[in-house]
């Protein structure tokens, strides 16, 4: 059985005021995110879709031209190889859902 508790999980840091722990499966993963308020994830795309799904705080998130404001329950579709950015408003925390799994991530956040 493949089991973790990502709530509870050693969190690494992604980039200064970003800590994410990972869980995947065969072909898809999922990212628990802990934003410091003011952090800035730069614009940026990868070949995989995701989903984030906002559990507390609020966020600025860009996905192409639009900006919209999100909070706890809010989600938001990301195509794969559109660009995105978010900004934390507030202390936040989110999961983010990738299909297939993110090598890359998974390699870095063990």
């Amino acid at each position: 059985m493949n089991r973790k508790n990502l709530f509870e999980a050693v969190h690494r840091v992604l980039f200064p005021g970003a800590e994410a722990a990972a869980f995947a499966g065969e072909r898809l993963m999922v990212n628990h995110v802990v934003l410091a308020h003011g952090t800035e994830v730069p614009a940026h795309s990868h070949p995989e879709e995701q989903i984030t799904l906002v559990l507390e705080g609020r966020i600025a998130f860009q996905l192409g031209d639009e900006v919209c404001e999100l909070g706890p329950g809010d989600a938001i579709a990301v195509p794969a190889g559109v660009p995105h950015a978010v900004r934390a408003l507030m202390p936040s925390a989110v999961l983010d859902v990738f299909t297939p799994v993110r090598a890359d991530l998974l390699e870095k956040l063990g």
